[in-house]
């Protein structure tokens, strides 16, 4: 017997995204992770998945706002098949937590009967198969969560016909939770090692943690998070996707990615050696912007040299991106160097000697230990005359 499923992971809910200082913009990045719900909804039917597997971190905080948690049941009531879902670090089991309160029990039996939140160690027999979760209790743990799974069959009577799903978050084989620059970096725990599971005893294992879809062994995968929420890590990385999954017992799984996100992360990088090299790094910027859409966020790496104006050009250009995209993270390294014209044009000006004198002062505390306040102060003074 074969059953198709959804995995997916790391929806966290309520995420703050706490370095988007526009409120509207930060409003948009939010909600989208909702919207995101929706088309897993859409896939659900699409595909005639039996149920969706959640491997952990459906929460972004062990405690978000009660609108939060409204919105989320209200989501997965309209998917309509059960959803099973395990805390992961984010939004762990423990004393007190979430999952246990009775504001957020009422929103599940009110609006998603079809919910299931697993917080025991134990076998959940499904229609079409049968899931061994591996919760996290509290958030870092130095135990292998799975560590039950791996004497589970010696005494469990599990019908022999169904397929058997593992469903755990945490760290394998080198890989864990890449922060992004709003959160803690990983403290590397909550390890889980496939080695040591029975591999004859499980067809499927679901995996949360890695933000980005990777198989990490014949029949383990990380589905990433659904909705992309950090710039790119590396080629490996490759997040906004939730996996379709048909497995049998003792088959080897099938498994199909499907591209789930909206918002494009993007990353750029620039040095400039001359003036006359802006121009063209702003349209090619501008044409990438062009392909990427409005609705974008951008790392820009900057480095190299600029004249005085150049330099007052990129400001300004600069500006205006920040306004325009949903987010735009600047690594600026670009350091100012006055063309001899500008020099000239603010040091030798009879008819003015007072700006002749601070430029002239500017010009020698631009060489000195002051360098990078004086060609600030050079570049408003060289705007102000103009």
């Amino acid at each position: 017997m074969s059953v198709t499923f959804l995995h997916t992971a790391d929806w966290q809910l309520g995420k703050p995204y706490a370095r988007v200082a526009d409120v509207a913009k930060r409003s948009q990045l939010q909600n989208e992770r909702f919207e995101c719900l929706r088309r897993i909804g859409e896939a659900v039917r699409e595909h005639g998945a039996a149920f969706v597997l959640v491997a952990g971190d459906l929460f972004d905080s062990p405690s978000p706002v009660n609108s939060t948690v409204a919105k989320a049941c209200e989501a997965i009531g309209r998917m309509g098949v059960p959803v099973l879902v395990i805390p992961g670090n984010h939004d762990h089991g423990g004393p007190g937590s979430l999952w246990k309160q009775p504001f957020f029990i009422s929103q599940r039996e009110q609006l998603a009967p079809n919910l299931r939140v697993l917080l025991a160690p134990e076998p959940v027999i499904l229609d079409g198969a049968v899931v061994l979760p591996a919760p996290l209790l509290r958030r870092q743990d130095n135990a292998d969560p799975t560590i039950w799974i791996r004497t589970a069959f010696e005494s469990a009577d599990l019908p022999a016909h169904l397929p058997r799903i593992v469903l755990a978050h945490g760290s394998v084989q080198g890989f864990e939770s890449i922060q992004d620059d709003e959160d803690e970096e990983s403290k590397g725990l909550n390890r889980i090692d496939l080695s040591r599971l029975p591999d004859s005893e499980i067809d499927f294992i679901a995996l949360g943690d890695w933000h980005g879809t990777k198989q990490v062994a014949p029949k383990a995968w990380y589905s990433g998070t659904p909705e992309i929420d950090r710039f790119p890590r590396g080629s490996d990385n490759d997040p906004g996707n939730i996996l379709i999954v048909k497995a049998g017992r003792g088959q080897v799984p099938d498994v199909v990615k499907q591209s789930s996100g909206r918002f494009r992360w993007n990353a750029f990088s620039h040095r400039f050696s001359e003036d006359e090299g802006f121009e063209a790094f702003r349209i090619q910027l501008e044409e990438h912007i062009g392909e990427w859409g409005q609705d974008s966020l951008l790392n820009l790496s900057l480095d190299g040299s600029l004249g005085i104006e150049t330099s007052r050009r990129l400001a300004g250009f600069i500006e205006g991106l920040d306004a325009r995209l949903l987010r735009l993270k600047l690594e600026e390294h670009v350091s100012i160097a006055p063309t001899q014209d500008e020099i000239t044009a603010l040091a030798d000006r009879p008819g003015d000697p007072l700006i002749s004198s601070v430029a002239a002062k500017l010009i020698d505390l631009s060489q000195g230990g002051d360098s990078h306040v004086a060609l600030l102060a050079l570049r408003e003074l060289h705007a102000a005359i103009r």
